[in-house]
C-alpha cells in the first residue's frame, strides 16, 4: 500500500514537472508541449491518477493540446462558468467557477 502511494507521489511531481516544462517550451516548440501534456496523462492514467483542477484547464479536453490564452485558445465567462474555446480542435470546454 505504501509503494502505491510513493508511485503515484512520484507521479504526480512527474505530471508537474512535464506541464511546467509545455509552459516553457510553448513559445519556440509547441508541438513538444504537446507531447508533453500527452505524456502527462498517460502517466496519470497507468496509475489511475486524477489530474489537479488547476493543470485540467490547461489543456483542451478533446485534443489534448496546450492551452495559452490568446494564443491557441479563448477564455469566456458565461453565466458564472469559464468558457475555453480551443482553436485547434474548435470545440468548448466549460468548467463551474468555484
Amino acid at each position: 500500500m505504501k509503494d502505491n502511494k510513493k508511485i503515484k507521489r512520484n507521479i504526480l511531481n512527474l505530471i508537474n514537472n512535464l506541464f511546467d516544462e509545455a509552459k516553457l517550451i510553448f513559445n519556440e516548440n509547441p508541438f513538444l508541449a504537446n507531447r508533453y501534456i500527452k505524456l502527462a496523462r498517460k502517466n496519470a492514467m497507468k496509475v489511475n491518477l486524477k489530474i489537479p483542477r488547476n493543470l485540467k484547464r490547461k489543456f483542451c479536453k478533446h485534443c489534448y493540446f496546450y492551452l495559452v490564452p490568446g494564443k491557441n485558445c479563448r477564455v469566456r465567462i458565461h453565466k458564472s462558468r469559464v468558457i475555453y474555446y480551443c482553436f485547434n480542435c474548435k470545440k468548448f470546454m466549460r468548467f463551474s467557477k468555484k
